[in-house]
């Protein structure tokens, strides 16, 4: 893990002191401290609905702070946006899309402008983009399949390719919205060795929300964990804990250590979520088991939770107590 580089006096990439954020007149974290330094690699984690993305969004310029000071790359979030990467939730291309791979890599470089570069004035720029295309695409190991049309390459290739495309202005912060979230094992593993390289290598820092830590643990240097409308930050070790997790979540939470190494946290309460009950067309909240507005439905048939995949029964509306991977 690289060491902070800000104890030697040099600008923290991304400063946050009391940060808050407010969506629809709804305040979803605050007092949020965060300190991150150059070729540092941060994992955002914590349950679903409670913010994540909306930290990135933040960071991004997108959604303004609601208290407190957020300052990256030493101005306010967009100042510098050209030093920041940025990639989405996962987006699939279709089969049909024949666009090559290293021109959507292109497009993180040069697709904001307009016009047809003049013969002259454009050679040099044109050679410099392509060598820089290369380079980047060269970095992410997708020099093999760059030429094909991204609809054709599997979701691995086609994440390596976008993340190749975020970097290639050269930015110092790489922001990223799950972008492990549907590769299958093989490729999580992959993806996220290649942005601890990118990180701790190329001196980029790396702030990624995650579902899984586990892909990712040995990589990172610090976490932030986001519930109860606030946050941990520190290093894996010391945020993901029992202690920890429970002062946070203000109920007894475990976290557990495979045999494989993985961690799971065991007890950790679910946000609140909506739903839509099948048979009326009502939407029931998740964790209450009523509906909104007001009434209860009283039958106790069961259906399926449309996040899971696994059966809840109506009346309760609430799933025991089990184990999952420390998830976001």
């Amino acid at each position: 893990m690289n060491a902070s580089r800000i104890e030697s006096g040099e600008q923290p990439v991304l400063s946050l002191r009391g940060a808050a954020v407010r969506v629809g007149g709804r305040t979803l974290w605050s007092g949020v401290d965060l300190t991150v330094g150059a070729g540092e690699f941060t994992a955002i984690l914590g349950p679903n609905g409670v913010g994540k993305s909306t930290l990135v969004k933040m960071l991004l310029g997108v959604l303004p702070a609601a208290a407190g000071e957020v300052r990256v790359l030493g101005g306010a979030p967009g100042e510098r946006s050209t030093a920041v990467g940025y990639l989405p939730q996962r987006r699939n291309f279709d089969a049909s899309v024949r666009i090559r791979g290293v021109d959507v890599v292109r497009l993180g470089l040069d697709g904001d402008r307009w016009g047809i570069p003049l013969p002259v004035l454009g050679g040099a720029r044109r050679r410099a983009a392509r060598e820089r295309v290369a380079e980047v695409v060269e970095l992410v190991g997708a020099s093999a399949y760059a030429q094909r049309p991204i609809g054709q390459c599997s979701g691995g290739e086609q994440q390596r390719l976008l993340i190749a495309q975020a970097l290639v202005r050269r930015p110092r912060l790489l922001l990223l919205d799950e972008p492990l979230d549907s590769l299958d094992l093989p490729n999580q593993s992959a993806v996220a060795a290649l942005l601890g390289r990118i990180c701790h290598q190329e001196g980029v820092s790396v702030v990624m929300v995650a579902h899984d830590v586990n892909p990712i643990l040995h990589h990172l240097d610090r976490v932030v964990y986001i519930a109860e409308g606030g946050a941990v930050t520190g290093s894996p070790e010391d945020v993901i804990t029992s202690e920890t997790l429970t002062r946070l979540y203000r109920t007894p939470v475990e976290v557990l250590r495979t045999s494989a190494g993985r961690l799971v946290v065991v007890g950790q309460p679910e946000a609140p979520a909506l739903h839509t009950d099948r048979h009326t067309g009502r939407q029931v909240g998740r964790q209450t088991g009523r509906h909104t507005d007001g009434r209860t439905d009283r039958r106790a048939s069961r259906h399926s939770d449309g996040h899971t995949g696994r059966h809840v029964g109506r009346q309760a509306g609430r799933r025991g107590k089990g184990g999952h991977d420390a998830a976001g």
